[in-house]
């Protein structure tokens, strides 16, 4: 029996163009490895139907014959086979209740669930990601809706040219324009309004490395978060000040006197509270960029954004690339779309609008910006998974998961198998 892979088309969204497995690799893996593939077709997909098929891939709306199916997005319960072995980003692993139907209905069907998220190395590093691609998507749709804020109240600044991700011909082109506006900037500097101008970043992994990748291609200055008092007092207006704020910035222990321990801060997180307020005044933009679930502090919460909130507030724009709801950023109760990126969120009503105009801070909350640069993403993206594919479509999947012959970054993300929670995540039954 020959084995096969199957890729499913990506319908979430008319956004989402990207797919896991780019033509080349698909070419290389049946010439190395003897492994066919089957993918849907697709009439937005950044490869079209007739790459793959030009490579003597099988383009078919039935992916029966494949061992194991990749995709990217969330799957539609109504597309999932009795005993079938899949592998895409679930968002299930914090309970999401909005995937939860789908989790069920895949243990209702004895599926085995591979999730790109929790395929990490021995330090707990994540090996698949598009992180990189959401920050660099994330940091020029932040800029953007900075310019379109200051267009709003007549300032007129070099960022008012910048566009939104979806509106440049990839990622050279977005550089090369950045370029050109950090020209402009460093001959006639940004106005007195809003100088001094600072950017900044929570975190330090990939998404937030993808953000500063884009920022530091106009003319920055790197400040530690300890300058950002002082540096109303003496600054150029010919540069933008970006700043990176890791835990020992954001946090502080309940207890006074007792310093912070990173250690014991992700051990035990509720013995630490936000001090996020001390920055708020200085920032302009704010790239939201870490990991959070309900266990840690928030870094802005509503009451917080309310004490600060006036009409001249410094901070314009929250770009909220890690989007949990109601998490890091309270008020970031919805997620957006790369066609209608923002909304502005009201801390005197508690209420938001889609309005760029009305009176608030500016969120963008686009919750698949990797898919505004689809043809990059999905080149990186394929090629972290390749050295990965051989070992999953190979596997014999009908062994028990003691037995599963799976290599360790790849065995600890397997979720379900047989339809049942593997022992590491046992605890999302509590959400089922």
């Amino acid at each position: 029996m020959s084995i096969t892979l199957g890729i499913r088309r990506e319908d979430k969204n008319i956004w989402e163009k990207r797919v896991p497995i780019i033509p080349d690799h698909v070419k290389e893996l049946e010439e190395k490895h003897g492994i066919k593939t089957i993918i849907q077709p697709s009439k937005i997909r950044i490869f079209d139907d007739e790459e793959y098929h030009d490579i003597k891939a099988k383009v078919d709306e039935n992916l029966n014959d494949a061992n194991v199916v990749f995709a990217i997005k969330e799957i539609p319960i109504d597309f999932f086979e009795k005993n079938k072995t899949y592998i895409f980003f679930a968002h299930v692993t914090k309970g999401q209740e909005n995937n939860m139907p789908m989790l069920k209905k895949m243990m209702d069907l004895g599926c085995n669930l591979i999730d790109y998220e929790k395929i990490t190395d021995e330090k707990n590093r994540r090996l698949v990601f598009f992180g990189r691609y959401a920050g660099l998507a994330g940091m020029v749709d932040a800029l953007w809706a900075f310019g379109q804020r200051m267009k709003y109240k007549k300032i007129i600044t070099p960022l008012n040219e910048i566009k939104q991700s979806i509106n440049y011909n990839g990622i050279d082109e977005i550089k090369n324009h950045l370029r050109k506006i950090g020209k402009k900037i460093q001959q006639h500097g940004l106005p007195n309004d809003i100088s001094p101008m600072v950017v900044g970043f929570t975190g330090y992994g990939n998404v937030s490395k993808g953000a500063q990748e884009i920022i530091d291609i106009l003319p920055i200055k790197e400040i530690n978060p300890k300058e950002l008092e002082t540096l109303n007092k003496n600054y150029s207006n010919k540069v933008i000040y970006k700043v990176v704020f890791k835990e020992e910035d954001t946090v502080e222990s309940v207890l006074s006197n007792k310093k912070f321990d990173l250690q014991e801060y992700y051990s035990n997180p509720e013995r630490y509270h936000s001090v996020f307020h001390r920055y708020i005044p200085y920032v302009s933009i704010l790239m939201n960029c870490i990991y959070w679930d309900e266990r840690y502090p928030r870094l802005i919460t509503k009451k917080l954004i309310k004490e600060h909130y006036s009409k001249k507030m410094k901070l314009q724009i929250i770009g909220d690339i890690s989007v949990d709801i109601n998490g890091a950023i309270e008020f970031t109760s919805k997620t957006t779309t790369p066609g209608d990126p923002i909304f502005v969120y009201n801390p005197l009503t508690d209420n938001i609008t889609d309005n760029c105009k009305d009176d608030g801070v500016v969120v963008m909350a686009v919750d698949n910006l990797p898919c505004e640069l689809p043809k990059e993403s999905s080149i990186e993206f394929s090629n972290t998974l390749l050295n990965f594919i051989p070992n999953i479509v190979k596997a014999d999947f009908s062994t028990d998961f003691n037995s599963l012959d799976l290599p360790s970054e790849i065995k600890k993300a397997v979720i379900l198998y047989h339809g049942k929670l593997t022992p590491n995540y046992k605890y999302i039954s509590k959400f089922l």
